[in-house]
């Protein structure tokens, strides 16, 4: 029998079912839900939340950070920047999804049972919604205090006599020479434009040099020029004062049209389906990415963005040629790309306070004797770093000490997404040029990045690296570096393991965790893993790490199945889990069983959340909070009391169905007790005790800014380890609190 006819049959047969109102002990409402359990062991489809409608609940929690007013102006301003760049992607790849699934049958194979009709509607009600006041934001709180403080984005109407003459020159002399308008008739049908690219539709009245009447043209904006043009500093005294490359085009769009009038015009953007299909059967994953990468500008359309004042039959006109809805439309008040909208100005006062990324105590140069290296520390003791609190220096410094080391036979790496300029690309091909062993597994699928890594790929292997892309079928995500040293005849290695990717931008903005080790039990796993992706045979048998896609997933129903056990007991049983998004399914079950034999579940989720905490009957016991602020939470820890023989757990792995079945991932013990302590105490509990930034999930789906009780201390987790770790002063008031 099926598991679907297992399901239809228990649907009369409920095991369990939530009923009345309840209060939970911390005083808060439990959620009434008329939920099920079957006899498979499964739940009924309202007990989990969509994946794609909880996705874009994180993003409107970003864009809340625009108005949160602890935040410095111009940090408001690149938070609204950032929902632009979110959005973007959601359309592109999420959105584009549900209409492939929907144009193939409005079939939902998801655990909510939402069709994609349904899941494309509410996306669109909430997304129109959003957009609308991320632009009331702009308009209206954001544009008006940067004029307060000379920043100032000037329309056409506000620019004196010698700036509109500036504008005119710039245009004849910057602009136009690069511009191809495109005239729509039997002759030049409509072109076709690239994904995101600014276009301008103008409307015109008049002959065009052949005699014919040309009613619309197309105007694209080449990518080559800026969306923000600084006026000079002789315009404006010193100033930030700028203008929109489509005010420049709108002021003097009749200089492409000689003859004719322009009656109208107006700019629109087109977003597509940039999502890339490769088989699984492909001879050159590289060369099939690079076909692919050209498909992904001109992909299936799902959005287009109007401004406001755009009229109806062009805005008709262009749904009608581009086979969209008008619920894919969205008119915003400016520039139909924030995107590109500049704010990075050297102005302290309206910026986060800087610091300084330190290094590790173990790392300082005034811990080193003469003679001795980084290899010496981590002999020492295992070494554990928290970016972006602490430097990702050392990561790179190890790789370039091994590549000037004698002593050092090989050097092996994965690079998920690294950036074609970075110091760990330069060190491994140094590596390789003076004679070591460097094989380095790059993912060549990484979303957005494949351009960059084909990049990467060339560059180490003109310097003789072995290079190898990974298992098709299975992304490599793993976060591994394994250095090879040969010490009194005898060979050691050294391994460092991530929960976040080998990129030095990323670890200045991004919360994760490193750990420098020597452990012979955990160094061999790393060997066997890397084994494994460059060769053939079974899968590696590893002692201590937790491997995807074979053990992972395993292992964690099982810890939570020891928790289960404990419970029953009458024992202590808890369970935290901090990760980017929980969605897959049987964790998530096994998660609502384990709620209900009586164990603690808090989990920490930035973005995704399935599970419905709070719920009678069904999820009491588990409460999910998210955490948004100046850096990008990416931490992945999990950890489980286990009867007081704790486990704790850092990996590269979400809880999703992609992480633990289609990924390489890994996740590692942090086995020292300090380091234990430190990853428990400021990667768990500092972020469980957050009530200013962090947000709350109710069993309703929505979610809720927690703030102080009356009489309690405000706490940021990110500013308490600044303060902590960098010694930070206590953060700046701004203007926007006072």
């Amino acid at each position: 029998m099926t598991t679907a006819n297992k399901q239809d049959q228990a649907k009369d047969k409920p095991q369990a079912t939530g009923t009345d109102n309840a209060i939970d002990k911390s005083g808060s409402q439990l959620t009434t839900l008329d939920w099920e359990r079957y006899e498979d062991g499964t739940y009924s489809p309202n007990s989990y939340i969509n994946r794609e409608l909880s996705w874009l609940q994180f993003h409107i929690r970003v864009l809340a950070q625009a108005t949160n007013p602890r935040h410095p102006l111009l940090e408001r301003l690149f938070f609204l920047i950032i929902f632009s760049s979110n959005m973007d992607e959601f359309f592109e790849i999420r959105v584009a999804g549900l209409m492939q699934q929907l144009n193939h049958g409005n079939i939902s194979h998801k655990p909510d049972k939402m069709r994609p009709s349904e899941v494309l509607q509410e996306i669109s009600d909430v997304a129109h919604t959003a957009i609308e006041e991320q632009y009331r934001i702009l308009n209206e709180d954001i544009l008006p205090a940067l004029a307060k403080e000379d920043i100032r984005y000037l329309k056409r109407n506000e620019l004196n006599a010698k700036q509109a003459q500036w504008m005119k020159e710039y245009f004849i002399e910057q602009v136009m020479p690069v511009l191809t308008p495109i005239s729509i008739d039997p002759a030049h049908p409509f072109p076709r434009l690239v994904n995101k690219s600014l276009n301008f539709m103008v409307s015109l009245e008049g002959k065009d040099a052949f005699g014919r009447d040309i009613n619309l043209a197309v105007v694209p904006a080449p990518r080559s020029l800026p969306r923000v043009i600084r006026l000079p500093d002789e315009l404006t005294g010193g100033k930030e004062h700028h203008i929109m490359l489509s005010a420049v085009i709108h002021e003097h769009v009749g200089k492409l049209f000689p003859g004719m009038s322009v009656t109208g015009c107006h700019q629109f953007r087109l977003t597509r389906n940039a999502d890339l299909e490769l088989s699984d059967d492909v001879e050159d994953i590289a060369k099939a990415l690079q076909g692919e990468l050209d498909n992904r500008r001109f992909g299936d359309k799902v959005r287009l963005e109007v401004t406001t004042n755009c009229p109806k039959e062009i805005r008709d006109y262009l749904l009608d040629e581009f086979g969209l809805h008008d619920n894919q439309l969205y008119r915003v008040n400016g520039p139909v790309n924030l995107t590109r909208l500049l704010f990075d100005f050297d102005i302290p006062k309206l910026r986060f306070q800087p610091f300084s990324h330190i290094m590790p105590k173990a790392f300082r140069r005034e811990s080193f004797d003469k003679g001795e290296s980084m290899f010496t520390a981590i002999r020492r003791g295992d070494v554990l770093v928290h970016h972006p609190f602490e430097s990702f220096n050392p990561v790179v410094n190890m790789i370039w000490q091994a590549a000037n080391d004698p002593k050092v036979l090989a050097i092996k790496q994965t690079l998920y997404r690294s950036g074609k300029n970075s110091e760990i690309v330069k060190a491994l091909a140094a590596a390789a040029r003076n004679g070591k062993e460097v094989t380095a597994i790059i993912e060549l699928r990484a979303r957005f990045d494949e351009a960059s890594n084909i990049e990467v790929a060339n560059m180490l292997q003109e310097a003789g690296a072995v290079v190898v892309y990974g298992i098709v079928g299975y992304k490599t995500h793993a976060k591994l570096m394994l250095i090879v040293r040969r010490e009194d005849n005898k060979i050691r290695r050294y391994v460092h393991l991530g929960t976040g990717n080998y990129h030095e931008g990323n670890a200045k903005a991004y919360t994760d965790y490193g750990l420098f080790t020597a452990d012979p039990d955990i160094s061999e796993d790393v060997h066997k893993i890397f084994q494994e992706l460059t060769g053939m045979g079974k899968a590696a048998n590893v002692n201590k790490l937790l491997h995807a896609p074979f053990t992972l997933h395993t292992q964690l129903m099982s810890f939570i199945d020891d928790e289960i056990a404990n419970a029953k007991a009458g024992k202590k049983a808890h369970i935290i889990v901090k990760c980017n998004a929980l969605t897959e399914r049987n964790l998530i079950d096994k998660l609502y069983d384990a709620s209900q034999a009586g164990v603690k579940i808090e989990l920490i989720l930035r973005s995704m959340s399935c599970i419905r905490p709070q719920v009678k009957g069904l999820s009491e016991n588990i409460t999910v909070c998210s955490v948004v602020g100046r850096f990008l939470e990416h931490t992945r820890v999990y950890y489980f009391y286990n009867g007081g023989d704790e486990r704790l757990y850092c990996g590269s792995a979400d809880w999703m169905s992609r992480n633990l079945f289609h990924r390489v991932e890994v996740a590692f013990p942090v086995e020292d007790r300090k380091l234990f302590k430190r990853v428990y105490q400021d990667g768990l509990i500092s972020y469980l005790k957050d009530n200013v930034q962090a947000w709350e999930l109710k069993g309703d789906g929505s979610w809720q800014r927690i703030q102080p009780k009356p009489g309690e201390t405000p706490f940021i987790a990110q500013d308490y380890l600044l303060q902590k770790i960098n010694n930070v002063s206590d953060i700046v008031v701004h203007p926007a609190q006072q």
